[in-house]
C-alpha cells in the first residue's frame, strides 16, 4: 500500500484568504492541495472556477488535485488544466463520454481520476481503473462540507484495492468527506492511501500534528 498523502480541501479554508491558507499548508510540508469544483447542478452548491485555480497556481508549488463535481466535466477539463490543475478527477454518475474525457485529461498533461458517490457501486468505476491515476470514493454526498462520514463506503475501497492487486494496477485510492483522525484510521485499514480533509484540518488546534498523524498511519 502506498504511503499516506493528506490533501487539505480548500473548500474549508477561509475564502477571503486563500493564498495565505495555501502558504500555510505549504509551510507545513504538505505536498497536495484539493480543490472542489461545484456547478450548482450536479451538486447543490457553487465553488471555485478555473480563474481561481489560475490565480492560485503561481503562488504555490503544491500538487493541485482538482475534483470536478459537474454535470458536463468534458467541457471544462481543458480550462482547469490550463489554469494549473495537476490532476483532474471526474464523476462516473453523469451521462457523458467518460473514457474519452479521461483520455483528454492525460493528453493535456494532467493525471486523470474517477470519482463515485456513496450510493454508487464500486463496480461502476471498474471499466476506467486501468486508465486512471486515482479513484476517489466520496464518503459523504458531495455538495457541502461538514457532513457525517459514511463508513459503508469502506467496503468499496477494500473492493477497489482487491481489483488493483488482481490486475496489477497502481492507482491511488482517495476518500473525501468527513475525514478526521478517527475516520482516517478506519480508511487506512480499508486500504485508502490518500485523504482529503477540510474542516478537520483547517480547524485543527495543531495542523502539524494532524499531518503527522495521517502520515504515520501504516
Amino acid at each position: 500500500m502506498e504511503s499516506p498523502i493528506l490533501a487539505p480541501s480548500m473548500l474549508a479554508a477561509d475564502h477571503t484568504r486563500l493564498a495565505d491558507d495555501i502558504a500555510a499548508v505549504e509551510k507545513l510540508g504538505l505536498r497536495w492541495l484539493h480543490l472542489d469544483i461545484m456547478d450548482g447542478h450536479f451538486v447543490p452548491n457553487l465553488s471555485f472556477g478555473p480563474q481561481t485555480v489560475a490565480d492560485l497556481r503561481p503562488k504555490s508549488k503544491l500538487f493541485f488535485d482538482v475534483h470536478l463535481m459537474l454535470d458536463n466535466p468534458q467541457d471544462y477539463v481543458e480550462a482547469f488544466i490550463k489554469a494549473g490543475a495537476d490532476q483532474v478527477s471526474i464523476h462516473v454518475e453523469p451521462e457523458y463520454d467518460i473514457s474519452s474525457t479521461l483520455e483528454r485529461i492525460r493528453s493535456l498533461g494532467a493525471k486523470p481520476g474517477i470519482v463515485f458517490n456513496p450510493k454508487t457501486p464500486a463496480e461502476a468505476v471498474y471499466p476506467y481503473l486501468p486508465y486512471i491515476d486515482i479513484v476517489l470514493a466520496m464518503t459523504v454526498q458531495p455538495g457541502f462540507g461538514g457532513q457525517v462520514f459514511d463508513e459503508s463506503v469502506l467496503e468499496k475501497t477494500i473492493e477497489l484495492d482487491a481489483f488493483r492487486a488482481r490486475n496489477s494496477l497502481n492507482f491511488r485510492i482517495e476518500v473525501d468527506g468527513g475525514v478526521n483522525l478517527e475516520t482516517a484510521r478506519l480508511c487506512r485499514a480499508a486500504k485508502v492511501d490518500t485523504f482529503v480533509a477540510g474542516t478537520a484540518f483547517f480547524k485543527a488546534d495543531d495542523r502539524s500534528a494532524f499531518l503527522a498523524a495521517i502520515e504515520s498511519m501504516d
